[in-house]
């Protein structure tokens, strides 16, 4: 796809163990502009098409082994995906198929042999995080990790030989944002671009009209005093513990406030609660003596959610609560900001990067319940500040993170560069 052949037809493979992930708006983009797309994945049984793409499955078949070093056990799952994966791109290869150009995310193992299967092929990797195992990542939060001994920084150097395995494989790379490319080694940043994976600015916006109906039949919309606070699933990674023991003090200075909780009871990230427990349930558990009947009936925990009915929970925020250590940002922070809301966020180095405290919103140091409290309480007071806030967060997201103007045309451009690339060899 270089200058003088952007029309032609290129065959792009795209590797994701949830496809369509973070390329949902990539593969169907390049669909739309002619090419010849397609996709392994696990998701899927059977071979289906999605918005074009032509989707594969494979299937993993080797159980990881019995009294494989704690160390390696992270290595293993991946190079059994890697292994699954190869044979699958095998049998694509002796059908004939040979792409031009193969996309994935390497973070589960998948492309680690792809190298052999097409040596022809452009390779590019969503490069999403190294694992750093200094004070400011491994031990971030004490409280969940008391003692973090030497032998445990050398586990989490041993979780990078996925990522060792793969960069030397990698024509180019992707990170959605400037502090995950960063945890990458120096001798690799240069091969990886910043691209953000895009918010949809023209759905997710400031609507005065929002409606949200809660479980009970109640029903919020921007009259209403609501805090939200969203996580995949609620856990100490994404300060869920640092907000629930705010929560005490925050409803009683807050007597009309509702506050919608949002996420699920698995974990995404970080250490596992005790068998049995679920870090929501610990939390609430921690909490609930403090809080009257009458003020916890304004807390709302629910789930997840659909996504239809997400946005117009984040148009209704009165202010939006974000947390969550030095890690991949969420990409529900972005729609926060692009639907208007007033946010109070952690001041930590992924947030930094989105948010500019008392520009587009306010940050505070993510142990301290007290100060968001505090921040939170100076936002509902104030509702010039409130405006202010949510309209240059929405301004910052679209003029650096909007899907149709900036990112979905910077990823195409990524693929172009990467079509003219020199393939890399197998190296031992």
């Amino acid at each position: 796809m270089t200058s003088e052949d952007q029309g032609s037809r290129v065959k792009i493979l795209f590797i994701h163990q949830n496809f369509p992930g973070q390329f949902k708006h990539l593969a169907p983009a390049l669909v739309a502009k002619g090419h010849a797309c397609t996709a392994l994945t696990l998701r899927v049984k059977e071979a289906t098409v999605w918005n074009g793409v032509r989707v594969l499955p494979y299937a993993v078949k080797r159980p990881s082994g019995q009294g494989v070093h704690p160390w390696l056990a992270d290595t293993e799952t991946k190079v059994i995906r890697g292994e699954a994966c190869y044979h699958a791109a095998r049998a694509l290869r002796d059908k004939g198929y040979h792409p031009d150009i193969i996309v994935a995310h390497h973070g589960w193992g998948e492309p680690m042999f792809l190298r052999d299967v097409w040596p022809a092929a452009r390779i590019g990797l969503y490069c999403e995080l190294y694992h750093l195992s200094d004070r400011d990542h491994l031990g971030f939060d004490p409280e969940f990790m008391p003692q973090v001994s030497e032998a445990e920084h050398l586990r989490i150097r041993m979780k990078n030989l996925n990522n060792l395995i793969h960069l030397p494989l990698c024509d180019m790379g992707l990170s959605p944002t400037r502090f995950q490319a960063d945890t990458f080694p120096a001798a690799f940043r240069d091969r990886i671009s910043v691209i953000h994976d895009g918010i949809d600015t023209d759905h997710v916006r400031p609507d005065p009209g929002a409606r949200v109906t809660l479980p009970d039949g109640q029903v919020l919309t921007r009259d209403d005093e609501v805090l939200t606070f969203v996580n995949r699933n609620l856990e100490p990674y994404r300060g869920y513990h640092v907000f629930m023991r705010a929560l005490p003090r925050l409803l009683a200075a807050r007597p009309q406030a509702q506050v919608v909780i949002v996420g699920g009871d698995d974990v995404s990230y970080g250490g596992k609660p005790p068998k049995g427990q679920t870090w929501k349930q610990i939390f609430v558990d921690e909490v609930r003596g403090q809080i009257p009947d009458r003020d916890w009936a304004r807390v709302h925990f629910l789930g997840r959610v659909p996504y239809s009915d997400f946005v117009p929970l984040l148009q209704v925020a009165r202010v939006h609560v974000y947390l969550t250590y030095p890690f991949v940002l969420s990409w529900s922070l972005f729609e926060a900001m692009s639907a208007g809301a007033a946010i109070v966020a952690s001041d930590t180095a992924p947030v930094r990067e989105a948010i500019t405290h008392g520009d587009t919103g306010l940050l505070v140091d993510f142990f301290d319940g007290a100060a968001l409290v505090e921040q939170v309480c100076r936002l509902m007071d104030d509702p010039a500040l409130r405006a202010r806030l949510g309209q240059a967060a929405r301004a910052h997201v679209t003029a650096h993170y909007d899907l149709r103007r900036i990112c979905l045309p910077q990823q195409l451009d990524w693929i172009e560069r990467l079509a003219a690339a020199t393939p890399g060899t197998v190296s031992d």
